[in-house]
């Protein structure tokens, strides 16, 4: 592989990086950037990112990869992960609106009707529209297929009834992308249908999941009777499944794009090397001892091969495949090396670790991530879920003990066992369906 920019790449990144210097301050590297896994934004926040995207809309930088119908630029998708990398570098309000041009866009781009294009995509691009993706549930997390929210078809509209948990940015979406199950008599991935749904409608309510570093990136979402048009229906009825892998493909996409800006690691390795210089380690700076040397060194080459496993998704989705294996083991990587980082910088502080905020060595950054770390290895597929698919797909171990070919989805075994969207008496067994 040519990591190298093509002279036509090099043309466009000169050109992005030109609009972005005039139109934004550079990026400290030495700033300590903030958590994921924080707070909702402010009123403020929410508003400086709309003006923000509003600008690039205006300028012709907003969704490089989308056609021009729909506001984008036509570009290609190497152009679109050059604009990521380029706008990295510069200073700009919190991505609160990225999932909506992200895999939930990229998903109606490839499924939506002519009228759902026209009707969401453009607001979406112009920073009107903020979206979440309303996927995992309690009892379903990791096994996405199992999930149970139930969609019962009345006429021209839907009614569904369920929840939804680890919902990332449910708190302040204008729409969700929801998946249901419409046919629990068939096996459990055929009896899928996706909808868009406003969250602000009657039978839409969003509770607070708050975290250990007392953050609240989570939702948890219940529908209680929420009427839906089949207007709003994305796909073909119990064909969600397909759909949604176009949103998770996309997804590990955009966990590729992120990766190959060396944002893994990266900033982490940063700072864990400059408070090395700063602590003492046997009567000595801790930079000059042997046993840490050997310590960053190793998060050093485990960072780079981050990023280089990174190229490898970005240059299956550019060919027009599908990333593997190895999006998975990006993703599980960079959550386990960044809570090894987080503790080994409060090592090396000492009892200056007990600090906290403020008080705290570098703004307490290293304390912060001690405890957002967890939601790192939870969102996006939990570790679980990780391992199982490199463990199958990459290593060909045998796969888990499958349900027998056909069987219902109503006489799976599942947590949370089969609820009637009507609250009737469906089978249930003790501890399944």
């Amino acid at each position: 592989m040519d990591f190298r920019d093509s002279p036509e790449e090099a043309a466009f990144r000169d050109q992005a990086r030109a609009w972005l210097t005039a139109n934004a301050t550079p990026r400290d590297p030495a700033q300590v950037e903030p958590g994921v896994f924080e707070h909702w934004p402010s009123a403020e926040q929410m508003q400086a990112a709309r003006a923000w995207q509003r600008r690039k809309f205006d300028a012709g930088w907003a969704g490089v990869f989308w056609p021009p119908e729909y506001g984008g630029r036509g570009g290609t998708i190497m152009q679109q992960i050059i604009w990521n990398q380029e706008e990295r570098r510069v200073v700009t309000p919190p991505a609160v609106l990225l999932m909506g041009q992200g895999h939930v866009g990229y998903t109606l781009l490839s499924h939506g009707t002519p009228e759902q294009k026209q009707r969401w995509l453009p607001p979406t691009l112009r920073g009107e529209y903020a979206w979440c993706q309303l996927f995992s549930e309690p009892g379903a997390g990791s096994d996405f297929a199992a999930l149970a929210c139930a969609a019962t078809r009345e006429g021209d509209a839907w009614r569904i009834r369920g929840e939804k948990i680890w919902i990332s940015d449910g708190a302040y979406a204008d729409f969700g992308f929801l998946v249901t199950r419409t046919d629990p008599d068939g096996p459990k991935h055929k009896g899928l249908t996706c909808f868009v749904v406003d969250m602000r409608a009657p039978g839409v309510s969003v509770l607070d999941v708050r975290h250990p570093n007392g953050g609240s990136h989570f939702s948890h979402v219940r529908f209680e009777d929420l009427r839906v048009a089949d207007a709003d229906r994305v796909g073909a009825v119990n064909d969600g499944w397909r759909v949604a892998l176009t949103t998770l493909m996309y997804e590990r996409f955009f966990v590729g794009a992120w990766g190959s800006s060396g944002a893994f690691g990266g900033p982490q390795l940063r700072h864990l090397l400059e408070l090395a210089a700063k602590c003492e380690r046997n009567g000595r700076s801790a930079l000059q001892d042997g046993a840490v040397r050997q310590r960053l060194a190793a998060f050093a080459v485990r960072a780079k091969a981050l990023t280089h496993m990174s190229y490898r998704v970005l240059t299956t989705v550019s060919q027009g495949g599908i990333p593997g294996p190895e999006g998975s083991i990006v993703k599980m990587e960079f959550a386990r090396m960044s809570q090894e980082m987080a503790n080994f910088g409060l090592e090396l502080m000492g009892p200056e670790a007990m600090l906290a905020g403020t008080d705290a060595p570098w703004d307490g950054v290293f304390q912060a991530a001690l405890l957002e770390n967890p939601c790192m290895r939870i969102a996006g597929g939990t570790d679980e879920i990780q391992r199982t698919i490199i463990g199958e797909r990459l290593l060909g171990l045998p796969q888990e003990q499958p349900p027998p070919k056909g069987l219902p989805f109503r006489d799976m075994p599942r947590g949370g066992g089969w609820r009637s969207p009507l609250g009737d008496d469906a089978p249930r067994r003790s501890g399944a369906f």
